[in-house]
């Protein structure tokens, strides 16, 4: 009996040790996906390094509307519609002067003009303008919470609030000075404040200022990644982490040569660093950096579309999808 015992011991200590070797090189040989679902989608690599798509000149904002990526062109005034499964042109339309930002409000595209001062509403179906609405000066970054548009006037140190149905403006509320960008946490507007090296949390529902907090120098683009908001700081070289709930600093992190604009892929954030010539791929957990990969010459404005990181490359013409 003593020697059936010992026998299934050695056995089960076999077997414990046969699993934990496995694990080992599994981790090490086989290393785990940030992305359970990339290789269900063919995206066992950490990013794509060579596709790359013609678009208007000056490329700045992009937007996914669930099936296609939209390009705000800002030095031909127009807005570039692509495929994004393949990246193949389905339109290029004429908007004003300048055009920055872009946000998908559920059915339309909403480009802001910075040059013209004023927003325009776009069909995303067939690009149709289903209108062009006055906001403040040098309009820049858009935002959709639910319900409304917001739009960052980098000229007149506010932000302007948008009924979506109809592009009424229901609201101008004072920030910091040279707001760049805006994004939606669900409940709450943040806005990048370029000039006070200041980021400003805003009530959604009436605009009530909440807070402002201190980043590093120059912020630029927010991400929200269903906890904390993320936001570069241009001349600082890096990006900061702050707990959406209070504004807390969670962390700032190195990235590469001014980075301007970044999304959340569920996972990471991608950053896009406009001297550098690069994307930063940061775990958004806790900010290690998990790469940085090429992109065309100075990459701008970043998009996620569910599968891809895409990357307008404001020197080159073109978006990369990563």
């Amino acid at each position: 009996m003593a020697k059936s015992t010992n026998s299934y011991n050695i056995t089960i200590r076999r077997c414990s040790f046969a699993l934990v070797t496995m694990a080992v090189l599994a981790t090490h040989i086989y290393p785990q996906k940030q992305n359970p679902n990339q290789v269900a989608i063919l995206r066992w690599y950490k990013a794509n390094q060579t596709t790359v798509f013609p678009v208007g000149s000056g490329p700045e904002g992009v937007a996914f509307d669930g099936a296609n990526i939209w390009v705000a062109n800002s030095r031909d005034n127009t807005v570039t519609k692509l495929r994004a499964n393949d990246g193949s042109t389905l339109g290029t339309f004429t908007v004003a002067m300048a055009p920055q930002g872009i946000a998908f409000d559920g059915a339309n595209i909403w480009v802001s003009n910075e040059n013209s001062n004023n927003i325009t509403k776009l069909r995303a179906s067939d690009g149709t303008v289903l209108g062009t609405f006055p906001v403040g000066s040098s309009p820049n970054g858009v935002a959709f919470d639910g319900t409304n548009i917001w739009v960052a006037n980098v000229g007149s140190d506010n932000v302007s609030k948008l009924r979506a149905s109809d592009g009424l403006t229901l609201g101008t509320f004072a920030v910091g000075a040279a707001p760049a960008s805006v994004a939606f946490d669900g409940a709450h507007i943040w806005v990048a404040n370029a000039h006070s090296n200041t980021v400003t949390k805003l009530r959604a529902n009436d605009g009530g200022t909440l807070g402002t907090f201190a980043v590093a120098n120059q912020p630029l683009g927010l991400a929200f990644d269903g906890n904390n908001i993320w936001v570069t700081n241009e001349l600082g070289a890096s990006v900061t982490k702050l707990r959406a709930s209070d504004g807390a600093i969670l962390g700032t992190f190195a990235v590469g040569v001014n980075p301007v604009f970044l999304a959340f892929d569920g996972v990471n954030i991608w950053v896009a660093n406009g001297v550098s010539n690069t994307v930063t791929k940061l775990r958004a957990s806790d900010g290690v950096n998990l790469g940085n990969f090429p992109a065309g010459t100075t990459p701008y404005g970043v998009a996620f579309d569910g599968a891809n990181i895409w990357v307008t490359n404001t020197g080159s013409v073109t978006v990369s999808k990563l």
